[in-house]
């Protein structure tokens, strides 16, 4: 494992980027802000016609159900929108420079399927820069061998754990037995919250226990609540910031009735091939945001917000939609590749290759 990031500290609340700030939570001082003030998540999206950073149909580890236009999408506008912050230019990914600034060392990303997007995204965008630079990939991590670069993924749904019982399987929301899995790390990317909502056949447990009480179910957003808790909790009891940097992805938007973007009529994402006008989603902020905000200002180590939330709600028309190899129903919840993942990953190579956390 590497010996951390030259010139990054983690001694300030707020994050200074170039011109721009984002926010890490964690306690310490709060810094200030300086330059144009920019705020990386808040801003709208605009036609650029050098996108997108690779081709989907092209790139060997995109999942074939976010492989858009391999399954038959015809519009490809969607392929050609940049995320524009408001008041500073967000810095495009230029996968040699962060392959560089990243050599030898280790990042992974925990979590569920949209966190999977965000893998395959990053992947496919390293890939596609140094397309003749040696690699492996296996066992859900490419390895790019010229740079000591590794860039794995961990499936982790709820990131607290599932035990199978005598009653059937329990979702222990105050207990975390696999965290020794993401130690190692440079960089750590985690995220949550999709499968929390899921009911029935989907659900993939038959209880929940907290603090010894087992119960048939709750509310799911309290729930969500003290399983991030409990993460947090291992985060700042098992995380060296001067070695690793910890980072939460945004809660991902659905985009499943159209009456949040002011249609109207009632509608999924299925023919959307435009994003929302302007800088507001007119559905507002979805409430485990603010668990999520709430959850990590209360933590001890810093970790760093990727607060993408309105930025893809802007997107209703990224999604695969009907455009999938299972026909079942629109998929109206993950996102094409290349698609609005990229921009995370933009995000994220902002910070790590320019910030100072």
């Amino acid at each position: 494992m590497g010996d951390g990031f030259p010139g990054l500290s983690f001694t300030v609340f707020s994050v200074i980027l170039i011109s721009c700030i984002y926010q890490s939570y964690g306690k310490g001082e709060k810094g200030e802000e300086k330059l144009q003030g920019c705020d990386l998540f808040q801003g709208s999206w605009i036609l650029d016609e050098t996108y997108p950073l690779y081709d989907g149909s092209s790139c060997p580890f995109v999942n074939k159900d976010f492989n858009c236009q391999g399954n038959g999408r015809p519009d490809k506008q969607y392929l050609k929108y940049k995320w524009k912050p408001a008041a500073c230019a967000l810095p495009r990914f230029n996968g040699e420079n962060f392959l560089r600034t990243m050599k030898e060392k280790k990042i992974l990303f925990i979590g569920d399927s949209i966190t999977n997007n965000q893998w395959e995204s990053l992947t496919c965008i390293l890939h596609a820069a140094v397309p003749k630079s040696s690699y492996n990939f296996e066992n859900n991590t490419l390895n790019m061998k010229d740079y000591g670069v590794s860039v794995s993924f961990s499936r982790n749904v709820f990131l607290v754990d599932i035990v199978e019982e005598k009653i059937g399987r329990v979702l222990k929301l105050d207990s975390i037995k696999n965290g020794d899995s993401w130690k190692g790390y440079d960089v750590l990317i985690f995220n949550t919250w999709h499968w929390w909502t899921h009911n029935d056949s989907q659900k993939p447990w038959d209880y929940m226990e907290i603090g010894g009480k087992t119960v048939k179910d709750m509310d799911r957003l309290a729930a969500f609540k003290e399983g991030l808790t409990t993460w947090s909790k291992w985060v700042d009891s098992n995380i060296d910031p001067k070695i690793t940097k910890v980072f939460f992805q945004g809660i991902s938007p659905t985009h499943f009735s159209s009456r949040e973007w002011n249609a109207t009529t009632n509608k999924n994402c299925k023919g959307e091939t435009t994003p929302v006008n302007g800088s507001v989603y007119p559905g507002g902020t979805p409430p485990q945001v603010g668990v999520v905000k709430e959850v990590l200002s209360k933590m001890s180590k810093p970790v760093t917000l990727l607060d993408t939330t309105t930025l893809s709600q802007l997107r209703k028309d990224g999604h695969p939609s009907t455009y999938v190899t299972n026909k079942k129903g629109d998929d109206c919840s993950h996102w094409c590749l290349a698609g609005v993942p990229d921009t995370w990953n933009e995000i994220l190579y902002a910070i790590l290759t320019n910030g100072q956390l």
